[in-house]
């Protein structure tokens, strides 16, 4: 299912500013909210490598700011 370049995905974010993608279609799993439109796995994929520029938890960021 996650590997069908033809499928449709939501780019997902958790609490913690994590992303990750899920099929169109299917519910979101807790802890998760829809970021965007539906797309390819790729334009997903990509959405994610422009969105997600420090891969540390919001958690780990916050404590390390202050």
């Amino acid at each position: 299912m996650f590997d069908d370049n033809k499928a449709q995905f939501y780019v997902v974010m958790n609490g913690e500013e994590q992303y990750s993608i899920w099929p169109a279609g299917q519910e979101v799993p807790a802890g998760w909210r829809v970021v965007g439109e539906p797309a390819t796995r790729q334009e997903s994929l990509d959405s994610i490598d422009k969105l997600w520029t420090d891969m540390r938890p919001l958690s780990l960021r916050q404590r390390l700011d202050g």
